[in-house]
């Protein structure tokens, strides 16, 4: 079983594209077997293809169905695209979306040829190799595209597969969707920080660095709950004990979180199509 495909086409190359690439090579795929498709290439991805001897926009005479074929363009350009990528999606070619919202039945539609679907949902912390995904795969996929879907994924971060594609709202709800609750929450911290005296530079310097911390000790200690690291900074009658009485309240953080999660799968459903 091999861990890469033989040949794959990155369809789509912008920020989520160009990081999936470069993880891609960094974790060992070779570049000869790569190809990528995108209309208006930035100059990084010039660079990059001209160095590595990567195919960039190949003609179509050049083109046929790879083993795999790695969909990163929005969603809402599927559609125009269907006819030109339906060509090269083969009955034995491994389909890998991260497009949000659009389910492995609408994909299907629109590749007719394809069998082998996986349906990801990634984040943007992908672009530094920090990305948290989970995918749901098609029953036609077999077990080394499987292995190849993980393999692209986990080169950017961590995944984990769903049993129901359905899942696929709610990891949107936490991981899809997660990165921007933590930057209100620099925001809310910052906001805090001016209200109780510091200037809005230093409440922003500290709200920063505090979550960036936070975040590369649950990084580097995996192993430990984040239940334990929280109860680690939190001394009986100290100020933190104080300031968690508050966030840990009835109708608190673990209840807004909740909320919120909810109104994002709520909408996941909604949008997709």
């Amino acid at each position: 079983m091999s861990d890469w495909p033989q040949s794959l086409t990155l369809v789509g190359a912008g920020k989520m594209g160009e990081a999936m690439l470069r993880g891609w090579l960094a974790a060992g795929l070779e570049p000869p077997r790569i190809a990528i498709r995108e209309p208006a290439p930035s100059p990084s991805t010039r660079e990059l293809a001209a160095r590595l001897a990567i195919a960039l926009n190949p003609a179509p005479s050049a083109l046929r169905p790879p083993e795999a074929l790695f969909l990163a363009i929005k969603p809402q350009s599927l559609e125009a695209a269907a006819p030109d990528l339906a060509p090269l999606a083969g009955a034995d070619t491994l389909v890998v979306s991260i497009l949000a919202g659009k389910r492995i039945a609408d994909l299907k539609a629109r590749l007719p040829n394809a069998r082998a679907l996986v349906r990801v949902m990634s984040n943007t912390p992908a672009a530094v190799g920090r990305g948290a995904s989970a995918g749901f795969a098609s029953p036609a996929t077999s077990a080394e595209q499987r292995q190849w879907a993980q393999n692209l994924m986990r080169a950017v971060g961590v995944f984990d597969w769903l049993a129901d594609e359905a899942l696929i709202d709610a990891v949107t709800a936490i991981s899809g969707s997660g990165p921007a609750y933590v930057f209100a929450l620099v925001e809310a911290m910052a906001e805090a920080g001016e209200n109780i005296g510091l200037s809005p530079d230093l409440a922003m310097k500290l709200a920063r660095a505090t979550v960036e911390g936070a975040g590369e000790l649950l990084y580097r200690e995996p192993g430990i709950p984040a239940a334990k690291l929280r109860e680690n900074v939190t001394s009986p009658g100290g100020t933190t004990a104080a300031a968690l009485a508050v966030l840990r309240a009835d109708g608190g953080l673990a209840a807004l979180m909740a909320r919120a999660a909810a109104a994002a799968r709520r909408r996941a459903e909604e949008l997709a199509g």
